[in-house]
């Protein structure tokens, strides 16, 4: 029996069968976990104190307030250094977000109006949180993250716990309205074996950051409030399930057999190809060489996305080439004699730069973000494309070389120059519909092309990708996406240059497949989705992947075309 249930403006399906409710989200990352709900402790009451400080007592107490918020970034920037990829990105901008200047100023101007460090602390949160809410898209998404920073000002200043995910003493199940990202990034997948939030989308930073921790997960679950600490869950990141007080026997048995799954996937080596022998090149997403080394102990191929911001975050002036060097030739070691392939720095919108004089936008998604940055001013990539050509000198490799959100063959073109005078290889990352559209007209003047998407989902469907309500609009399945996907493909193949695809929808191995049945040529990944991926690749044949392709182009949402590939790929 099954009713529908109306939750953050979506309609959801919840099913009691017999005693059981069975809720559903949208899946993120595969897998079973069954265990007792655990769920994120109580945080700081947001503080409403109207007793005036002393005038004597206010530089003191502005004091108090640096040193806790000194305190908080410290940790983040610590926590950062310890992880990788995703993780330690979103911690360095936390890190960054506790000592901005605009939070920190206007709570300094309430301290010296005579307000307490906490109650000023809270009041700019406030102030901010509005103004960010107010502009919308991913600076929305930034307000959750600058709660948490808030929170645990708060709970330094007042002498309490740091707020978090307690860690379990035993494999619990999370469950969650929506974590922040250092609550994420600080989750063990030994004791947290599922995880699941009312909000999200599936290229939230909780998403994320779960998919590069190999925690299954789900996101935009209905009803999640109802369930209690305590309960027995059985959470399947495959199908989008919670099953509430589950059949122990029948549970066992799905962890039992998702473990062989799972078992059969570690044994994976490589190289990636269909089961007929058809090549496709299964690689690794990175930021850093923490991050390259751990890529480097799976069977990926290279690096399908070396992200560099990293570098550039939570920084009051630019790196210099020779800082940037050094970074990047970490990653070139670590996959020496490989393909590494770099985008260069894809900042603005919810990734500011401090030394770049942002403009202030109304829709800063639509704004001044990725090569636009570099078309202001041009320095910035040619003293980062010095740094990879320094490094690549170093390192004795040949990197090759793209550009975040390309729009027009002219801008592409305007890149590729650049960076040949360097001596490296251009491509270009089509996140645009209109790059998509115009892909031959593109190829003309690089050497290849590789898929980001998640932003092609967002700007394809005009929706947040952050945004748990519209998180069905920027499913990766979205026919739409995937019709662009394959002009793309179909322009490579034409050309014959080849297209990767290194966003969220490659780490999906129904969904690799069916790529690679669009005549994608490369598959880059979080590292823990690497085996996956080339495992389900080694069961089909190219045969497969077309049809499969074929079929899911022919349907009208994403769930069709789940459904219709399964039917073909298993």
């Amino acid at each position: 029996m099954s009713h529908a249930q109306v939750h953050d403006g979506q309609v959801q399906d919840v099913e009691v069968e017999d005693t059981r409710t069975v809720l559903r989200g949208t899946p993120v990352v595969p897998g079973v976990g069954y265990a007792r709900v655990i769920r994120p402790g109580a945080r700081p009451t947001p503080v409403v104190d109207d007793r005036e400080i002393d005038a004597a007592d206010r530089t003191a107490e502005g004091e108090k307030f640096r040193a806790a918020a000194t305190v908080v970034a410290e940790r983040l920037r610590d926590r950062a250094s310890r992880s990788s990829g995703a993780a330690a990105e979103v911690l360095a901008a936390n890190a960054a977000m506790a000592t901005d200047r605009g939070w920190i100023s206007a709570a300094d101007k309430l301290i010296k109006s005579g307000r307490p460090a906490t109650a000023a602390a809270s009041a700019a949160t406030d102030k901010i949180a509005a103004m960010l809410t107010k502009l919308g898209g991913l600076m929305a998404e930034r307000v959750t993250d600058l709660r948490d920073v808030r929170d645990r000002v708060l709970a330094e200043l007042e002498g309490a716990p740091e707020p978090g995910v307690p860690a379990p003493l035993e494999p619990s199940v999370l469950l969650a309205d929506d974590l922040a990202p250092a609550d994420t990034a600080g989750l063990n997948p030994a004791l947290i074996v599922g995880l699941a939030t009312s909000l999200g989308g599936q290229t939230s930073h909780t998403a994320i950051i779960a998919r590069q921790l190999g925690i299954p997960c789900i996101v935009a679950v209905g009803g999640l409030d109802d369930i209690a600490v305590g309960t027995l869950v059985l959470l399947d990141g495959s199908t989008g399930e919670v099953v509430v007080d589950p059949d122990p026997a029948t549970s066992r048995a799905a962890v039992a057999a998702h473990r062989v799954e799972a078992a059969a996937v570690a044994r994976w080596q490589g190289p990636g190809q269909t089961a007929d022998g058809h090549r496709v090149d299964v690689l690794a997403n990175v930021q850093d060489g923490l991050g390259a080394r751990a890529a480097a102990a799976t069977a990926a191929q290279g690096v399908g996305l070396f992200r560099t911001e990293l570098c550039f975050l939570d920084r009051d002036t630019e790196p210099t080439v020779a800082d940037q060097a050094g970074i990047y030739g970490e990653v070139l070691a670590a996959f020496a004699g490989s393909k590494v392939v770099v985008r260069t720095l894809d900042a603005g919108s919810d990734k500011p730069l401090r030394f770049a004089n942002h403009p202030d936008e109304a829709n800063p998604a639509l704004g001044i973000r990725g090569v636009r940055i570099a078309l202001q001013d041009s320095g910035i990539l040619d003293r980062q494309l010095d740094a990879i050509a320094a490094a690549a000198t170093s390192a004795g490799a040949s990197p090759w070389v793209m550009a975040p959100m390309i729009s027009t063959p002219a801008e592409a073109e305007w890149f590729a120059a650049k960076v040949r005078e360097r001596g490296l290889v251009p491509g270009v990352m089509i996140e645009v519909p209109a790059a998509a559209l115009l892909a031959e007209q593109i190829l003309a003047h690089v050497d290849f092309l590789s898929v980001g998407t998640n932003d092609l989902a967002q700007y394809t469907m005009a929706a947040d990708r952050m945004s748990s309500e519209l998180s069905s609009f920027t499913d990766p399945w979205q026919p739409a996406v995937l019709h662009l996907v394959a002009r793309t493909a179909k322009a490579g193949a034409d050309r014959n240059k080849p297209v990767g695809v290194c966003g969220e929808a490659a780490a999906d191995p129904l969904l690799a497949c069916v790529l690679v049945g669009l005549g994608v040529t490369s598959l880059s990944c979080a590292a823990a989705a690497i085996a996956s991926v080339g495992a389900k690749l080694g069961t089909v044949t190219l045969a497969d992947c077309r049809r499969a392709a074929a079929a899911v182009l022919e349907t009208a949402d994403p769930m069709a075309g789940r459904a219709a590939a399964t039917a073909i790929l298993g």
